[in-house]
């Protein structure tokens, strides 16, 4: 019979900040580690997204054709 190693959950008087947890996980943060802020992203035209839309729409009418054309053959 295989024996359960059960852990036994301990309970903290307070939840660790993110500052706490990292250097329990990972030991003190060196010069090495360093937090960047990304700029926001550049917002999507519809214009762009109607003209993808296009693109998908011809390249089916190809595909189409080159079944017919195949099937011709």
């Amino acid at each position: 019979m295989a024996f359960l190693h059960v852990r036994r959950r301990r309970w903290r008087a307070r939840p660790l900040g993110e500052a706490e947890a990292y250097a329990r996980c990972h030991g003190e943060r060196g010069n090495d580690v360093k937090l960047v802020r990304l700029p926001p992203r550049r917002p999507r035209y519809l214009a762009v997204l109607r003209t993808g839309e296009d693109l998908r729409r011809r390249f089916e009418e190809r595909l189409d054709r080159r079944d017919n054309e195949a099937n011709a053959r």
